[in-house]
């Protein structure tokens, strides 16, 4: 029985799983989307919570947790100085997983993992400047 056992192993080995995990987060905050599996959104999307939390508090030894987990120092500068501040006066939920359906490869369900605060609204098509007189 696998009860109280929360880690998704996504078919890998845990070093290999950690490092997966951790560049997927780095790729959300750098960029604010990742496109991937629908098993892997879900499992960063808990790490991405997490480090958000970390960012908030903003304090030295939640900015060295962030680092040792990330492994990327450009990515938790980025994290504490605009992702955190922007979920300030949110209580959770950072992020969001939309499913795109299935991947034209493999059928692997696919999906968007995206921070909810920071996602630009998608622009609107150009007003046409003829004239209907």
């Amino acid at each position: 029985m696998r009860h109280r056992k929360k880690t998704v192993k996504l078919g890998r080995a845990p070093a290999h799983r950690d490092a997966l995990l951790a560049g997927l987060v780095c790729s959300l905050i750098e960029f604010g989307r990742v496109r991937t599996t629908l098993a892997k959104a879900k499992a960063a999307r808990v790490l991405a919570e997490r480090m958000v939390t970390l960012g908030k508090r903003g304090t030295l030894a939640a900015r060295r947790l962030a680092v040792a987990r990330l492994r990327r120092a450009t990515a938790v500068r980025k994290l504490f100085a605009e992702v955190a501040p922007a979920f300030a006066e949110r209580p959770g939920g950072y992020t969001r997983v939309l499913k795109l359906g299935p991947r034209a490869s493999d059928n692997a369900e696919m999906a968007l993992l995206e921070w909810t605060e920071l996602t630009a609204a998608p622009k609107s098509a150009p007003k046409s400047t003829t004239s209907a007189e």
